[in-house]
């Protein structure tokens, strides 16, 4: 018995002692790096740069988890690894060892620094939490997290041993999974967790990141304390969240469930709101800054589609799970608010914060939650974004024209409106034939705000010279929408047709001048003065730049329009007047009426105001 006890004791007293000091500890860090077999002399230089580098952040890792110790040491005890466990392996010693401790509550910390920084950008849904921090008090839970002081836990784990880095590498991915799971259930039932974990933990997602995060995924969907205690940890290594990301992506990016196997043939549904919740535990890693701004854009998108599709559409599964989560971690009542405020989180870390402080001004949050509204709050926070970071909303605007060329959805509504701010960002001369082509299917959608929305993309493709020679296939649509009740509507199609004719070498065809020089004739009288004045220039247009032979169908209706454009000769819009004025004596030129001419030009001469 004694000899058991002196056995226990070592693991708490570790190899040096009780009085070990805290500089010996780049030398024990030394013996958690796994064995080779005479190969130390012969190692690569890309060997040294991988040890390093999982040297250092294993140093990050120990200085900044925000992990707390029980009320007693012997509650940490009771279920510690052997010492040959491998990847599993805990170490459960004194404050001065290689244990990971977070710092106390009052603590100035950097973590800590962070940790208000970012709770900053939270609104109320989330006032009083700890930014999902770990903590393991004697009386209370932080988001949920069970208190482990109250935990049962298991005498041992069984794991693969780390030899599973020396074996095959086919072998060794099947074992993957189990390790991930063991890992995770040994990090349920202790309060700290040994520097040797942290690194295979690291080196595991590393090797095999989608076996990593689909595992972690299925085993703990709601992230409870030892994932949350993972998943930031694979946020201190700037490699290794470049290699987990993409897999946590692609699940958020699958609505609601993505479906994937792993090594060892699971294929068991992931939710794309567990994605979530990992991501927003990555996001708050102070180091993560690097790794997430390569994936901005597109964790931006994945993020937007989480608040678009959960406003407007919660499949019962989704709804159950984000009940259990609401229970757990004191989130926000619905998951749109959530991934709202992911989102905030997300742009803070990428240094957009007067962006976030401006749509909190403007209650542009607000309106992103309501399905009504959601499409003018998209499209306000992408002229937001726009302002500071266009590099990042070119990459966003790619996705979207990417989500929105696919099948038509009921929700992309708030994705169209975002793609129609970006357009100036993209390679017109790249994209302006896809963008053009959607914007020609969204021109004959009968909803109103697709079309007006498509329209306003129009009015930024014809400025271009190339692309406004590319749209005669939506002058026939256009001709119908002068006839629209909607003034906007009938504004953006007149201007539509002002800046494709502003180019030189277009002509209009003898088919189209007839019915558009009837469109225009009742806008004359139109009560917006900028559409009246945009149907005259245009009449004016029509008639000089019509083919020869559409000049004798366009006769009939230039002769109409003569009565009304002397009406408004003398308009009191000075501008009106003068358009008509201009027009007039352009109608008795294309009709050949040299005497209606001279008695204009004589008239604009007597008269000139």
């Amino acid at each position: 018995m004694a000899g058991r006890f002196r056995g226990l004791f070592k693991v708490f007293r570790g190899k040096n002692g009780p009085g070990a000091a805290p500089a010996q500890q780049p030398e024990e860090l030394e013996q958690f790096q796994p064995r080779q077999d005479d190969a130390a002399p012969d190692r690569t230089q890309e060997q040294d740069r991988a040890h390093g580098r999982f040297r250092r952040t294993v140093q990050m890792f120990q200085k900044s988890m925000c992990i707390r110790r029980g009320k007693t040491s012997t509650t940490a005890t009771e279920g510690t690894a052997e010492p040959d466990s491998g990847l599993t392996e805990l170490q459960a010693e004194p404050d001065v060892s290689t244990d990971i401790t977070a710092p106390s509550e009052d603590s100035d910390s950097p973590m800590n620094d962070h940790t208000v920084k970012t709770d900053g950008a939270v609104t109320e849904d989330m006032a009083g939490t700890e930014d999902m921090a770990i903590t393991n008090t004697d009386t209370r839970e932080t988001q949920g997290i069970p208190n482990t002081d109250t935990m049962p836990i298991p005498t041992g784990i069984h794991a693969p041993s780390l030899d599973f880095f020396e074996e095959s590498a086919v072998s060794s991915q099947q074992q993957v999974p189990a390790m991930v799971r063991n890992i995770h259930q040994s990090l349920g039932s202790h309060v700290t967790v040994g520097a040797r974990l942290g690194f295979n933990i690291l080196r595991l997602a590393e090797e095999h990141p989608a076996d990593v995060v689909l595992t972690l995924l299925r085993c703990a969907p709601s992230c409870d304390r030892a994932a949350t205690m993972m998943w930031r940890l694979l946020g201190l290594s700037g490699s290794t969240l470049e290699k987990v990301l993409p897999t946590l992506l692609c699940v958020m990016e699958d609505w609601p469930l993505h479906s994937m196997c792993t090594s060892d043939g699971d294929d068991t549904p992931v939710l794309a709101l567990a994605a979530t919740l990992g991501l927003w535990v990555i996001v708050q890693v102070p180091w993560c800054h690097e790794a997430v701004n390569l994936y901005s854009s597109r964790i931006f998108v994945a993020l937007l589609s989480q608040v678009v599709i959960t406003t407007q559409q919660m499949p019962e599964e989704v709804d159950h799970f984000w009940r259990a989560c609401r229970e757990e971690h004191r989130l926000p009542t619905n998951p749109n608010r959530f991934a709202v405020q992911a989102m905030k989180a997300l742009l803070c870390r990428l240094r957009c914060d007067n962006e976030v402080v401006a749509m909190e001004r403007k209650r542009g949050w607000d309106t992103l939650l309501c399905a009504d509204t959601q499409h003018y709050a998209v499209g306000l926070l992408a002229r937001e974004m726009r302002r500071v970071s266009l590099p990042m909303c070119s990459g966003i605007a790619l996705r979207l024209l990417g989500l929105l060329s696919r099948e038509e959805p009921h929700w992309n509504l708030p994705f169209l409106a975002f793609l129609v701010e970006l357009l100036e960002c993209l390679d017109l001369s790249k994209y302006g034939d896809s963008i053009l082509e959607m914007m020609s299917r969204y021109l004959l959608s009968e909803c109103r705000q697709r079309c007006r929305l498509a329209l306003r993309g129009l009015v930024v493709l014809s400025k271009d010279p190339v692309m406004a020679r590319r749209m005669g296939s939506v002058s026939q649509r256009l001709v119908e929408l002068l006839g629209d009740a909607d003034g906007e509507v009938v504004r953006m199609s007149l201007s539509v047709f002002m800046n494709v004719l502003e180019n030189k070498d277009i002509l209009v065809s003898s088919t189209t001048a007839p019915k558009l020089a009837e469109a225009l004739l009742p806008l004359f009288d139109n009560d917006n003065s900028h559409v009246q004045l945009l149907s005259i220039h245009l009449f004016s247009k029509v008639m000089e730049l019509v083919v020869d032979e559409g000049k004798k169908p366009l006769k009939t209706i230039v002769n109409q329009s003569l009565y009304p454009l002397v009406i408004y000769w003398d308009d009191e819009n000075w501008r009106v007047a003068k358009a008509s004025r201009e027009t007039l004596i352009c109608a008795a030129k294309f009709l050949k009426r040299r005497d209606l001419e001279q008695l204009l030009k004589k008239e604009q001469r007597l008269n000139p105001s």
